[in-house]
Parts: structure tokens; sequence; C-alpha cells
């Protein structure tokens, strides 16, 4: 809470504006690493809506666990373009995140063995629900008070 204040009132001064922060991230051109995170992310939409949609093919379960993890790699790639490679890693291992990334990567990995080695169809898709899962709450950790926000709504439906 005291972080919010200090942010609200101005005061804050280990943290740089959204655009300079971007602008710092890399040698590429504003306007340019804005073209390739919305290519990257754009990309990995449509990978994982093609991985969907070949889920309901007979014998896609393969072609959906891949397509659907690539996704979810371009997804996250995309950020790079705007955070720089380095600074992205940096935030994904910050304590914050670490449990959340470290199962999002966890969860990339098992979903491709799942299909294509182990030829567990069930298996697969509870790791691609868990990789959905993972990387939304992964999501959720850039957001301010997103993630209390989420487990008091959870809790209260429980209740």
């Amino acid at each position: 809470m005291e972080k919010l204040r200090r942010v609200l009132s101005g005061q804050d001064d280990e943290e740089q504006g959204l655009t300079s922060q971007v602008l710092d991230a890399s040698s590429l051109s504003f306007n340019t690493r804005l073209k390739w995170f919305a290519i990257c992310f754009v990309c990995g939409i449509c990978f994982s809506i093609m991985g969907t949609a070949l889920l309901w093919v007979p014998g896609g379960i393969k072609l959906f666990a891949v397509f659907y993890t690539l996704g979810n790699l371009a997804a996250l790639a995309s950020t790079c373009f705007l955070m720089g490679p380095m600074k992205q890693l940096k935030k994904m291992f910050e304590t914050t995140r670490l449990l959340a990334t470290v199962i999002m990567l966890l969860c990339l990995v098992f979903t491709l063995c799942a299909a294509l080695w182990w030829h567990k169809k069930g298996l697969a898709l509870l790791f691609c629900i868990l990789q959905f899962l993972s990387m939304t709450w992964y999501s959720l950790s850039y957001i301010p008070y997103a993630r209390d926000a989420v487990i008091k709504c959870c809790s209260s439906l429980l209740s």
C-alpha cells in the first residue's frame, strides 16, 4: 500500500515512466518494438486458436499441444520486444513471479512431453489447462493488486 501511495504522489524515484523504460530496453526504435510486440502477440493468439481448433480433429491432441504451447511461448516472447530480453528474464524470476514462472515453464515442457513422447492425451490436456492457469497467474502479477482481487473473489465464491 505504501508503494502505491508513493507512486500516486509522484515520490517513487526507483521506477521510471513506461516510455523511458521501453526506450531503454533496446536499440530498436519504439515503433519497431511496438510492431514486433503486436506481431508476436497476434501470432501467439493465432497459434493458440489453431491448436484449439485442431483438438477436435481425430488424433489432433499432438498438434493441439504443439500449437497451444507455441502460442503461449510467442505471447510470452512478445514482451521481450517491449522490455528487452534480459529485463524480461529478470522480471520473470523476481520473487513475486518465481513460482508462477517455474510452474508455467514446467507445464510448457510437460505438455509437449505428454503429447509427443508419453502419448497420454488426458495428461496433455491437463497440462494445457495448467499452462493456461499459470500463464494467467503470471500475467496478473504485472497488474498491481490483481492477484489479491482474484483470491478475494474466489474465496468469496467458495464461502
